[in-house]
This record gives structure tokens, sequence and C-alpha cells, in this order.
């Protein structure tokens, strides 16, 4: 059994006691998490799609962790003109387990 939910404007492929890491969310560690957006429902009855979303489908997980993704070096150069600038970044990210999934 899977899902497709959507989390802060991004969808993700979810399956029971599988982790997967999103943009920041709001929570303390430990938190439960309610997903309310599920798009789709694959369940040994067969697949519901929804328009756009699946009626009384919802998503239950706990929030792990907050982290940081791995750094990005951003590098920019313009030839002969003395311009060279370099910058670093590294992503908020929430590490997120999938405890149930609830479809309708």
């Amino acid at each position: 059994m899977y899902a497709i939910v959507e989390i802060a404007g991004q969808q993700f492929k979810v399956e029971e006691g599988r982790y997967i890491y999103t943009n920041r969310l709001e929570g303390e560690a430990n938190a439960e998490l309610v997903i309310d957006k599920v798009l789709l429902v694959e369940s040994a009855a067969g697949v519901k799609i929804g328009t756009p979303t699946v009626e009384g489908a919802s998503v239950k997980g706990t929030i792990l962790e907050h982290l940081k993704g791995e750094k990005v070096i951003v590098f920019k150069k313009k030839r002969r003109k003395s311009y060279q600038k370099q910058n670093g970044h590294r992503q908020a990210l929430t590490k997120v387990q999938i405890n149930q999934i609830i479809g309708a």
C-alpha cells in the first residue's frame, strides 16, 4: 500500500514504515503529523485517484528530527573580467517517518 501526498507544495510517494525528507516543517521532534492532502491511494482493493484529493484519506507520521542537507556550492565566474564569486547553501530539512496510511 502506498500513497501520493502533497507536503509544502511538493509531492511524495509514501509507504508505511518508510522515511521521507521534506522541507522544514513546523513542530518539534517526536511530534505527530497528519497529512490530509492525499492525491492517490493504492491498496489491495484498487487505486483511488482524487479530484484533486481523495475524500476521507489521510497519512499519519512522526517528525523524527530537523537537519540540514548536503552543501551545494554555487560558483559564478566571468572570464577576463576579474569576477568570480563562490557561495554555499544547505537546505533545512525534516525527517518524517510514515506510520499509517488511511484510505477511504
